[in-house]
């Protein structure tokens, strides 16, 4: 995967290995030995070993002294306790959103909720599940706060490797058009009721997903 533009070699090799973890391409307590990610990205070891040590502060990787580094395992605990991290940051984001959303703002918000179901309609599930997060980021952006926004960028990468596989795509886009709405009308309290049973559905599903075995995506 080529870089962006303007993308620096160690940004590129963090989004790569990022996306990977993130989709379950590497699967929990795989290693990352930096000489063969270089070799299979056409790097040298130093941005490898950039991206490793970012991925960690992110949540997704654990470093370990004198021995390689390995994908983070998530406990059922573990997405209990981030589930009620997550609808704590996000309501707050969603419900100053619904009050001082501007009209480009909301537009974009639609917008990628028509990519993520034009991805569910194509049967990618992957895609979908992308555009759900995106969806999401959205929203907490459209609050316009600083202060949320740098809080969300501490555990936005645990977020979506938690719970981002998503089987019941139906009812993650009905959900997410019904918070639409409530933010068309500028309901913040019906936002916040409807993104916290959203979660909370999430959530629980995400539970048994890291409760059993995590298998790579198709």
């Amino acid at each position: 995967m080529g870089r962006g533009p303007g993308e620096l070699e160690s940004e590129r090799v963090t989004r790569v290995l990022r996306d990977d973890i993130v989709l379950g391409r590497r699967l929990p307590n795989s290693r990352l030995v930096e000489r063969d990610i270089a070799a299979e990205l056409h790097v040298s070891r130093l941005p490898v070993r950039e991206a490793i040590r970012r991925l960690n502060v992110e949540g997704i990787v654990l470093s370990r002294p004198r021995t390689w580094a390995v994908v983070r395992d998530f406990t059922a605990h573990d997405v209990r306790e981030l589930g009620v991290v997550r609808i704590a940051i996000e309501n707050a984001a969603f419900a100053v959103a619904a009050e001082n959303w501007e009209a480009d703002g909301l537009a974009g918000v639609v917008a990628l909720l028509a990519e993520e179901e034009e991805a569910a309609r194509s049967g990618d599930v992957v895609q979908t599940n992308l555009a759900s997060g995106r969806f999401h980021r959205a929203v907490v952006e459209l609050s316009g706060n600083q202060m949320i926004n740098e809080v969300m960028r501490v555990f936005e990468t645990r977020f979506r490797r938690a719970f981002g596989r998503n089987a019941d795509l139906s009812a993650h886009i009905g959900a997410h058009h019904a918070i639409v709405e409530a933010l068309a009308e500028r309901d913040a309290a019906r936002v916040c009721e409807l993104n916290r049973a959203h979660l909370q559905s999430a959530c629980d599903e995400a539970v048994l997903l890291w409760g059993g075995v995590v298998t790579a995506t198709d």
